[in-house]
């Protein structure tokens, strides 16, 4: 049996797939609610509802957002 995060990472990362923040190509890892990824990068088109994010982007968006997820974590 094949450890689940070599078939996950292998369909995440398809050809087609790239950040879509302007200027950058790398392949996605993440894809994302626009609404949610606008609170880090407000300069984001307004088009479709995930958005797709490169490994460097995505740990941006992380640390960008990091305080108001721990007092969502808290707030239940």
């Amino acid at each position: 049996m094949s450890p689940p995060s070599a078939a996950r990472r292998s369909a995440v990362e398809s050809p087609e797939d790239h950040c879509e923040l302007p200027e950058c190509q790398e392949p996605a890892v993440r894809h994302l609610a626009r609404s949610e990824v606008r609170k880090a990068f407000p300069k984001l088109p307004e088009e479709g509802r995930r958005v797709p994010l490169c490994r460097a982007h995505y740990k941006e968006y992380k640390k960008a957002t990091k305080e108001e997820r721990t007092f969502q974590r808290l707030d239940w």
